[in-house]
């Protein structure tokens, strides 16, 4: 058993039958009374999220989750809902070649930055692939955006751009079609422009 004081985003635990990942956690004193821990905790086997609200000492039960690297390969439909639009995403372990997959409820939001090649840290339960972890910060090309303005590096003004992935975000006025930058994964914002 786990403290819900200790309960962290990325931590996993057993509560009420469902296996669940800290999405979120705040931690609320308000006047004399107990504190209260609040959490957004994704459901590791259906996807869902979910709020969950507890006193301070309570305890929740620790899953045991091993997680290891594993490179994505590629995506496809699943087979029985291929008509439904539903996707795969396919994996392999790098020291061993085993491949897995994950269906696209468990990867969530993350498929959106997922490219070929990349490594990521996938999390099992019992042997069965679970979710996956992301790097925090990963690189991305500019594929549309308004024309750079030189010299504006240093204002606070941001203008709309598309990544090579589809992905929509606000960049500076100096970032120009083709220029790669770092994306925080976590957050999905501009981190910085790379010089490669």
């Amino acid at each position: 058993m786990i403290n819900v004081t200790d309960l962290r985003a990325g931590k996993t635990f057993q509560m009420e039958g469902g296996l669940y990942q800290v999405v979120l956690y705040e931690h609320q004193k308000l006047g004399r009374g107990t504190a209260t821990i609040k959490i957004k905790a994704k459901n590791l086997k259906s996807g869902g999220i979910k709020e969950i609200s507890f006193i301070s000492g309570a305890r929740v039960e620790e899953a045991p989750i091993t997680s290891k690297e594993a490179q994505y390969l590629y995506k496809a439909p699943a087979s029985a809902e291929a008509s439904a639009g539903k996707q795969n995403f396919f994996f392999m372990d790098p020291k061993t070649y085993e491949q897995f997959e994950l269906s696209g409820e468990k990867i969530g939001e993350a498929a959106a930055y997922l490219k070929e090649g990349i490594i990521v840290k996938v999390s099992f339960y019992e042997g069965e692939p679970l979710s996956v972890e992301l790097p925090i910060k990963m690189e991305f090309k500019i594929k549309e955006t308004g024309p750079g303005v030189k010299g504006d590096s240093a204002t606070n003004i941001w203008k709309q751009a598309v990544l090579d992935n589809g992905f929509k975000i606000k960049v500076p006025l100096f970032i120009e079609e083709g220029d790669l930058i770092e994306v925080d994964t976590r957050t999905g914002e501009y981190l910085a422009r790379t010089n490669k």
